[in-house]
């Protein structure tokens, strides 16, 4: 059984900086009302201090057209290797900032990006969170496993993590 730790300002925010920076990847999922959803890998660049996610997108994008049209969005991370995971509901703003673009650029980017950091294509996304939750273990993993298979074989209820809301 999982304990639930609700979280709010300062802690909210540093969560949710944890869960995303450390898994890094999302599934970015965008035109919500629809289905199936629309969802695509994102590298997270930064989570800011007031808790806002940051991305880098082509401003030609299936996801920026959508974005225009609607702008909540949904991000799942997962980061199974320590069992951490996380879901953001927020809205997602598509803003051309060159000093932002060259603060959070990074050498990969340029795969996506073939003329660097002042490439005309680049936009930032800011996603503003409105409503997150996270499941969090305990323990480190190895220790998690035991108890998994502890559980198992007693049948009794595991003692598996934390979860909770987070309000920024």
């Amino acid at each position: 059984m999982s304990d639930v730790k609700n979280l709010s300002s300062t802690e909210a925010i540093e969560k949710i900086k944890q869960l995303a920076e450390d898994a890094d990847i999302c599934h970015f999922v965008t035109n919500l009302s629809t289905l199936p959803l629309t969802s695509r890998p994102m590298s997270t660049q930064e989570v800011d201090e007031e808790g806002n996610i940051w991305f880098m997108s082509r401003n030609t994008s299936v996801k920026n057209q959508e974005i225009s049209k609607d702008s909540h969005v949904q991000l799942f991370y997962a980061k199974n290797s320590s069992s951490e995971y996380l879901s953001v509901y927020g809205t997602a703003q598509i803003l051309i900032d060159k000093a932002k673009i060259k603060e959070l650029w990074q050498p990969i980017a340029k795969a996506w990006f073939t003329e660097g950091e002042d490439d005309p294509s680049i936009t930032l996304l800011k996603v503003k969170p409105l409503d997150a939750y996270y499941w969090d273990t305990k323990d480190n993993k190895f220790v998690s496993l035991i108890k998994i298979a502890a559980s198992a074989i007693s049948g009794k209820e595991m003692d598996g993590g934390i979860e909770g809301t987070l309000k920024v």
